[in-house]
């Protein structure tokens, strides 16, 4: 097995998370978004035209080092969403086909979390207790209790003790960036350590521009770029394509020939359209009694699924999820988060003082549904370093 892999391997040890500068970093050459980020191994994304950017990460382990590794899974009804409420289509497989996976994955992840929860299906056990709720997270079960809606603490990769070879989460806050203690699960530091071992190859800074086809249309391999730009193929008998939902049906697109002239698997003309993203919405909230609110896995707290289901007394099918957040650091508590930035000039330090440390933050996890308007099409002007068109996302 050889991966292509258009970033570069990054030890851990290099991630900002230990740098007293982390949150600046965070903003740009660790920023989530490809455009704000502009490292070599990114190529841009013209999202002019997009209600929502991209967050996506160029390196071994790709988004995964970004990730805060809260990891509900799927229920059952959203493999059958057009059966159940008349929308998009029902998936080809059911909740029950992948529920072996889900465990194999939570074992070589490292799942956190506690069984019992009324909101999914009885599964199997994590392999570790969940990460404490802490004292702001207690205070917004609490509230939650007094509102009769469902929580649960969340599920998450981030271990709540030491769990092959990897250390616990140190609270530190600041799991967006990667973990140098490796606490924070990412495919860097669990699957690829052991697929190379078992003798998989990684070729990094190879950016594909094509996966080739012989004459009867199947893949033959990939055309690429390597570091210093030179064109490269790498042969196939299987190829298998990972790029996430923005750069895989840009390199579909981007992969026309004689037998594929609209693009590789477009006979249906459908690829590059239903594009779906992860719609995530936050409110912040300041708790005076509460203190150190940063401390902690920042996504990996609690979470209800009281509004998961459709409730035919709505106005719409299908719902949504809530999930509790850490309080933000110093730079992005000065910034504002979801409010207002703090005063400057008179009255900066009393305002920082009042929301440092007392924010919390409570995210609402949309489901985005396939719709043929939202596509990922090549674009006509913008390239990435190697001249490649750069994909064009267009959602609403």
């Amino acid at each position: 097995v050889v991966c292509l892999e258009q970033g570069r391997w990054i030890n851990p040890s290099l991630y900002p998370t230990d740098d007293k500068n982390w949150e600046i970093l965070g903003r740009h050459e660790w920023n989530w978004d490809p455009n704000k980020r502009g490292n070599p191994e990114d190529y841009p994304v013209n999202d002019a035209e997009s209600d929502i950017s991209p967050l996506m990460f160029a390196a071994v382990g790709g988004s995964t080092i970004h990730w805060t590794a809260h990891t509900p899974r799927f229920h059952p009804s959203d493999f059958r969403v057009k059966s159940l409420d008349g929308v998009a289509d029902d998936w080809p497989i059911t909740y029950d086909d992948l529920d072996t996976y889900y465990d194999m994955n939570d074992m070589m992840m490292g799942c956190s979390g506690i069984n019992g929860d009324p909101a999914v299906p009885p599964r199997s056990p994590r392999p570790m207790p969940p990460i404490p709720l802490g004292k702001d997270g207690a205070h917004m079960a609490a509230a939650f209790e007094r509102l009769g809606w469902h929580w649960w603490p969340s599920d998450n990769y981030m271990n709540s003790m030491p769990y092959k070879g990897r250390d616990a989460c140190n609270y530190c806050g600041r799991v967006g960036f990667g973990c140098t203690r490796k606490a924070k699960s990412s495919t860097d530091v669990n699957y690829w350590p052991e697929a190379v071992r078992l003798g998989a190859v990684v070729k990094t800074h190879a950016r594909v521009s094509e996966i080739t086809v012989g004459a009867n249309g199947r893949a033959t391999g990939a055309n690429y770029f390597d570091r210093a730009g030179n064109a490269k193929h790498q042969a196939a008998r299987s190829v298998v394509m990972a790029g996430n939902g923005i750069g895989t049906p840009r390199l579909l697109l981007m992969s026309k020939s004689d037998a594929h002239p609209d693009g590789l698997l477009n006979s249906s003309g459908l690829v590059g359209k239903n594009l779906m993203f992860h719609p995530y919405s936050i409110t912040t909230g300041l708790i005076p009694d509460l203190s150190e609110t940063w401390q902690g896995p920042m996504g990996n707290i609690l979470m209800s699924q009281e509004f998961y289901e459709t409730d035919p007394k709505r106005d719409f099918v299908r719902g949504y999820a809530y999930q509790m957040n850490r309080g933000t650091g110093p730079l992005g508590t000065a910034l504002g988060g979801a409010h207002e930035p703090v005063t400057w000039g008179a009255g900066h330090h009393e305002d920082f003082s009042e929301r440092f440390g007392h924010n919390v933050v409570l995210a609402g996890i949309g489901e985005d549904l396939p719709e043929e308007h939202n596509t990922v099409t090549l674009d006509d002007r913008l390239t990435d370093s190697n001249g490649l068109p750069a994909p064009k996302s267009t959602t609403h």
